[in-house]
């Protein structure tokens, strides 16, 4: 019997790459996309290192905007896993270049896996599209998968968390009013750590990075739920291959940690290295992120949001490495990379 086969959007990414190492691991064939064929070498190298079965995969390269080539990718695939969508390292001047594509290319999928009957399709959003476009009131509840973010708050959302807000809704209106006979889901996962085994890797690690360069002098007041990439990857096969996931929304994390707790779990771990323990007042972090664009995305964490992710537990059986081994494997790994010097 030949290997269910898999089409993996955005197999260079971060996540992306970390999925496509434990699908050939359990002896799935793999389609990875990518934007340019120039990456095709250096990523099949990366992902032969974690797994024998390396020529289980194939690339195509594929632009989320073309209609036709998704098309004649999801012919004859059993599944899809729909992860490119990047995390920009700075928000775009005009919403609208991330909010589009990321609409856009989500449907297009889904329409290419219901014309040629693939099984399912399980879509990476982020913990953004549930707790964000609060007013004071609500951001004293505990958020879960029944909750939405309201994109139309621009006080409370970037222009990120309206994308994958919009992009998210629109799939599930789509596959409502189509009356498909898809199977979805959708994983929603926080901030994502782990082993960085490219240097594609994803905006989150910047947390980590910016604590051990000596990039920041100081620790923004900020705060937020952490994931391994690894349990993140493990979540979107079990959200792909267990019947009971179709039709759900699944958020991914392993604890809520602010910038200080992190800074003192790798002070510990690395003591000969300067790291900052001093918190900047409010005004001044948003006045240093003119200068270190990686945190304004994340300028809206002063506030706790808190989160009930015991769904995917109950559900699937996941579960996730620790947020303290995302955060330490993760220096560890930029170290050893010398993505960090």
């Amino acid at each position: 019997m030949s290997n269910k086969k898999v089409l993996l959007t955005g197999v260079t990414g971060f996540l992306g790459s970390h999925t496509t190492i434990q699908l050939l691991n359990k002896d799935f064939d793999v389609i990875g996309t990518l934007r340019s064929r120039d990456r095709i070498s250096s990523i099949r190298e990366i992902i032969g290192k974690y797994s024998p079965n390396i020529n289980n995969l194939t690339f195509a390269e594929a632009d989320l905007s073309d209609e036709e080539i998704w098309l004649d990718l999801t012919k004859g695939v059993d599944y899809v896993l729909h992860i490119a969508s990047p995390f920009p390292r700075e928000l775009p001047k005009h919403e609208n270049e991330l909010i589009e594509p990321a609409k856009r290319g989500t449907l297009n999928i889904l329409k290419a896996a219901t014309a040629n009957s693939v099984k399912r399709v399980v879509m990476v959003s982020a913990l953004g599209t549930i707790t964000y476009g609060k007013t004071k009131e609500e951001l004293s509840n505990v958020f879960d998968e029944d909750d939405w973010t309201d994109e139309s708050n621009l006080k409370d959302t970037t222009a990120y968390y309206r994308s994958k807000t919009i992009a998210e809704k629109a799939a599930w209106d789509f596959l409502e009013e189509e009356e498909s006979k898809l199977e979805f889901t959708t994983i929603c996962p926080a901030a994502i750590l782990g082993p960085v085994i490219d240097n594609d890797y994803g905006t989150s690690a910047n947390i980590i990075i910016g604590l051990l360069n000596g990039s920041l002098p100081a620790l923004p007041k900020i705060e937020f739920d952490i994931v391994d990439v690894r349990s993140v990857a493990d979540l979107l096969i079990k959200a792909m291959e267990m019947p009971q996931a179709v039709n759900n929304r699944y958020i991914a994390s392993a604890g809520h940690y602010n910038y200080k707790e992190i800074a003192q779990i790798l002070k510990q771990q690395y003591p000969e290295r300067t790291i900052p323990t001093f918190l900047l007042p409010d005004f001044i972090t948003k006045i240093f992120s003119i200068f270190q664009p990686l945190l304004k995305p994340v300028l809206l964490e002063n506030v706790t949001r808190k989160i009930n992710s015991g769904k995917a537990a109950k559900d699937l059986n996941w579960q996730p490495l620790s947020a303290k081994e995302a955060i330490l494997s993760c220096a560890e790994s930029v170290l050893e990379s010398k993505i960090v010097i």
